[in-house]
C-alpha cells in the first residue's frame, strides 16, 4: 500500500497494547525514507513544494496521484545525508507523520492508527509518554491531529485529480537526464498539466478551479517541472 511505503512493522496503536510506550522524535533521523525515490503529495503542500521538488502525477495501483519526485535513479532518495538528515528545506507531510500513519483495517469502515513498531525514537529516556491511565497524551493527540488534517486534504487532492481526468488536462511527460558517467534516464509514466489545454477551458470550468484554490495547485505544479533540471545536478553532485 502507498499508504504505508516505508513502516516496517505498522501495528494499530492501542492504549492496551501500548500502554507504557514513550516517543521522541528530537532530531528525526530520516534514514527510513532513503530509498524512496518519490512521495505522496497533497495539493495544499504544492506552493512549498515546488520551490526544491519536481511535483509530477503518476499511477499508484488503480489511482493517479500527485508526488514529489526525490531522486530520478531507482530507490535513491537525494535529500537524506549519508547521517539520515534532511536536505531539504521543506518536508513533504507524507514523511513528517512517521512514524503514525492512518491505515485500513479489516472489517472496519474507517481508518485507524497506527505506528511503526521499527521507529528507532521508541522507548527513548527521553522520549514523551503516548498514553497516561489508558487516555492519549499531548504527544499523541497532535500526531492523530495532524493525521486527519493530512486525510482531509488529500481527499481534496483527490477531488483536484479527478476534475483534471475528467477535464483530460494531463499528458505524458517527455524528459530524459543526462548523469555523470553518461547513463540516461527517460522520466517515463508521468504525467503533467498540458497548460495549452488549461487556457483552453471554458470560463465556468476556469472560474471552478480558481474558486476551489487548485488553480493556484496546478501553476505550482507547472513551476516545479523546472526543478527536474535541478535534480539532476543534486545526483551528479551526489555521484
Amino acid at each position: 500500500m502507498t499508504e504505508l511505503l516505508f513502516y516496517q512493522k505498522p501495528v494499530p496503536l492501542n492504549a492496551n497494547n501500548h500502554g507504557s510506550w514513550r516517543i521522541s522524535r528530537d532530531g528525526l533521523h530520516f534514514g527510513f525514507a532513503a530509498d524512496i525515490n518519490s512521495v505522496l503529495l497533497a495539493g495544499i503542500e504544492f506552493i512549498e513544494a515546488c520551490k526544491e521538488y519536481p511535483i509530477v502525477f503518476a499511477k499508484s495501483g488503480d489511482s493517479l496521484v500527485p508526488v514529489a519526485l526525490l531522486g530520478l535513479r531507482g530507490t535513491k532518495n537525494l535529500f537524506v545525508s549519508e547521517q539520515g538528515g534532511w536536505l531539504g528545506r521543506y518536508v513533504p507531510a507524507f514523511i513528517r507523520r512517521y512514524p503514525f500513519v492512518l491505515a485500513d483495517a479489516p472489517d472496519q469502515e474507517q481508518k485507524v492508527v497506527c505506528i511503526d513498531e521499527a521507529f528507532v525514537g521508541l522507548n527513548q529516556p527521553d522520549g514523551e509518554d503516548l498514553f497516561e491511565d489508558g487516555k492519549a497524551r499531548p504527544v499523541l493527540d497532535k500526531a492523530i491531529e495532524f493525521l486527519m488534517e493530512y486525510q482531509q486534504q488529500y481527499l481534496r487532492t483527490e477531488t483536484l485529480v479527478k476534475r483534471l481526468q475528467a477535464n483530460q488536462l494531463l499528458t505524458k511527460i517527455n524528459a530524459r537526464v543526462t548523469a555523470k558517467d553518461g547513463q540516461e534516464t527517460a522520466l517515463d509514466g508521468l504525467l503533467v498539466v498540458d497548460e495549452k489545454k488549461l487556457l483552453e477551458l471554458d470560463d465556468e470550468k476556469a472560474l471552478t478551479l480558481f474558486r476551489s484554490g487548485e488553480l493556484a495547485w496546478i501553476y505550482a505544479h507547472l513551476i516545479s517541472i523546472a526543478n527536474i533540471g535541478t535534480l539532476a545536478q543534486r545526483m551528479n553532485q551526489q555521484e
